[in-house]
């Protein structure tokens, strides 16, 4: 598979595996570990090099699967990880920026990894109760000491990300990006674009309804999508015509939907890698394969005459409380 470079120096394949729904948000009921790590260690035989996740998926299931699944192989993957939320008893999430919070955080991090350095640390969302430069100084401090080789930050807005980088170098910025999420290509990855900082675009298959194989009726009453307007009876059948669309455009290159949901986000330019999650073997190595394919002007044209998402999701920055306010 061939490589892209986040920020100035940091090297990594086309394509990363987000590692949530392993244990996290998608049926968690049907959980399985060990077919799980199989797809990790796969993933690394088909060249993936990084992995996301974070302390909150599980919460720490993630990060201590993730650690296992890789201990046999050695320096080929990249752990990217995040920090900031905080999981309650009762199952909500909090936010904490606090330097003294993130080291007790980073050393757990490592401890449940496995590693003696995280590769990516990132910002899982900015503290309004906290100032940001204060947060991301104590993120540098991390990368100074050894325990971090980059930085990443997460649903950031542009002013933070101008004040994040005056701190500290910004590695990548995480958000969304998707054919049905498309909110962040003028704001978000420009500024990327502008100043050198890898884009890293989580739920690229539309949360899995861009694969023409998941709809409301057939998610657990515990999945996260549940919540997903976009998922919505009403919606689910206006968006149908989002995937009858992609469908055409594979039908020509002997592909799937999937896969050209992933090319699309892939032919956002260098530096934008896509972070599908799945925990099926099958479906690892078919968005694997999107990174041999390449879209003509005239898919890409097709693709943005496509209807928008009814129930487009716009992540609320005030969705979690600050741990100060709980």
């Amino acid at each position: 598979m061939w490589e892209t470079l986040l920020g100035k120096d940091f090297r990594v394949s086309a394509l990363g595996l987000g590692c949530s729904s392993m244990s996290h948000g998608y049926n968690p009921g049907k959980r399985d570990d060990r077919e799980s790590a199989e797809v990790v260690r796969r993933a690394v035989d088909l060249g993936v090099t990084l992995f996301d996740t974070a302390d909150v998926y599980g919460p720490y299931a993630n990060e201590e699967l993730l650690g296992r699944a890789l201990s046999s192989c050695g320096s080929k993957a990249a752990v990217a990880t995040k920090c900031g939320l905080v999981a309650t008893p009762d199952g909500t999430l909090s936010r904490n920026g606090r330097p003294d919070f993130l080291r007790r955080a980073c050393e757990g991090s490592l401890r449940r990894l496995g590693r003696e350095a995280i590769d990516l640390y990132q910002l899982h969302r900015v503290d309004p109760a906290v100032p940001l430069e204060e947060t991301w100084g104590a993120l540098g401090e991390l990368v100074t000491e050894g325990k971090v080789r980059a930085l990443g930050i997460s649903h950031a807005t542009v002013d933070e990300l101008d004040r994040v980088q005056a701190v500290f170098p910004l590695t990548a910025v995480q958000y969304e990006l998707s054919v049905w999420s498309t909110a962040n290509l003028d704001s978000v990855l420009a500024w990327c674009r502008d100043n050198g900082v890898g884009f890293l675009a989580f739920a690229p298959l539309g949360r899995g309804y861009l694969s023409g194989r998941v709809d409301e009726a057939g998610l657990a009453a515990t999945d996260s999508r549940r919540r997903d307007p976009r998922f919505a009876p009403d919606a689910v059948r206006v968006n149908r015509a989002i995937v009858d669309g992609l469908r055409l455009i594979a039908e020509r290159h002997g592909a799937t939907p999937s896969q050209i949901a992933i090319a699309w986000v892939l032919a956002q330019g260098p530096g934008v890698v896509p972070i599908p999650g799945t925990r099926r073997l099958r479906w690892l190595e078919e968005n694997v394969a999107a990174t041999g394919l390449e879209l003509t002007e005239q898919d890409l044209k097709e693709i943005a005459e496509l209807p928008a998402a009814m129930g487009e999701m716009s992540w609320d920055r005030d969705r979690f409380p600050t741990a100060l306010e709980r």
